[in-house]
């Protein structure tokens, strides 16, 4: 499978396409009868003000869920070939992130997160630009005006304001300009928000948009550890992709070694930002997946004991198509 993905070759659009349908087919046996899929934040409901989140059946979620996660898929694989993040074109990063997308079931269906992955990928083909970039104070504003929207369709997004500041600092000389211009975005969109509260009389209200930013962090999370199993493949994969980046780390070109401390800061990002919202959804971590789909491809592109990738990929099918059967 990692071999067939390692050549550049777009009929490996349509494995892709075969690979998504196959790792979703045990959910199917489980999917509920109604599927909620909440588009925005409840302060940014003003916005779309009609019921929409049991309007589309079951089967009909999953299959839209299935054509974004396709569509992201072969977004970041262009992303990735584009900056040449791998150091030769490929299709692991968009079968690596079809296969991520399937590690747990609420990954499979409509939801915010999976949404704003769109966002995560537009905002890393404008970070990556920063390297080049004389003058970056337009794209600042672009950036902070899709972390924008991104807060009004999931809250936590807010955080990835911190990456565009961080990214700033990797890619460029310090330019105050630059880092206010990424304010000025955010606010822009808050702006048009704000005028909307204030016509429908609830400009009050407003302010408490901002109050889960002040929630602790919480000191333990109750989860079902044996529904997490399918993560060891996950983990091991990451830890052989950070024993290949040190391998490399000093023989590739500067902006690929920027790009890939950017991506770990947004993998952290992404990943601790959960804690602002009031219930805990397993769902918040497709926001990982870009920037691990990207690691994961950087280890097989670079592994070279064929049984051993081919074989560690084939366990965490094996896994994810076992757990969908087996719930415990």
């Amino acid at each position: 499978m990692i071999k067939i993905f390692k050549a550049y070759n777009p009929v490996n659009v349509l494995w892709l396409a075969v690979l998504l349908f196959v790792l979703r087919i045990g959910y199917t046996v489980h999917v509920p009868d109604k599927l909620e899929f909440t588009f925005v934040e409840s302060f940014a409901r003003l916005l779309i003000p009609i019921a929409y989140e049991y309007v589309f059946t079951p089967a009909l979620n999953m299959m839209l869920a299935g054509i974004l996660v396709l569509a992201q898929a072969v977004l970041l694989n262009y992303l990735v070939n584009h900056f040449n993040l791998l150091s030769k074109p490929s299709f692991l990063p968009a079968l690596m992130y079809v296969t991520l997308t399937a590690l747990f079931t609420p990954f499979m269906v409509l939801s915010a997160p999976l949404i704003c992955n769109f966002l995560v990928i537009w905002m890393l083909f404008k970070l990556f630009s920063f390297y080049k970039s004389e003058d970056a104070k337009s794209t600042a504003y672009d950036l902070g005006m899709i972390v924008a929207v991104g807060s009004l369709i999931y809250f936590p997004f807010i955080f990835l304001f911190l990456a565009i500041w961080i990214a700033l600092l990797i890619f460029k000389p310090f330019n105050w300009r630059e880092w206010i211009s990424c304010i000025l975005g955010y606010i822009t969109v808050f702006f048009f928000l704000a005028v909307l509260y204030y016509l429908n009389g609830r400009l009050g209200r407003f302010y408490d948009i901002w109050a889960p930013l002040g929630s602790k962090f919480p000191n333990s999370i109750h989860i079902r550890y044996l529904d997490y199993l399918v993560l060891i493949p996950v983990i091991i994969i990451i830890g052989l992709y950070f024993v290949k980046l040190q391998q490399n780390f000093l023989k590739s070109y500067v902006h690929v070694r920027k790009s890939f401390q950017l991506l770990f800061v947004m993998f952290l990002i992404t990943g601790l930002s959960f804690y602002i919202k009031s219930v805990f959804n397993i769902n918040h971590f497709l926001l990982c997946a870009v920037p691990a789909a990207v690691f994961c491809s950087y280890y097989f592109i670079n592994a070279t004991t064929k049984w051993f990738y081919e074989s560690l990929y084939l366990l965490l099918l094996i896994s994810i198509i076992y757990l969908q059967f087996n719930t415990f």
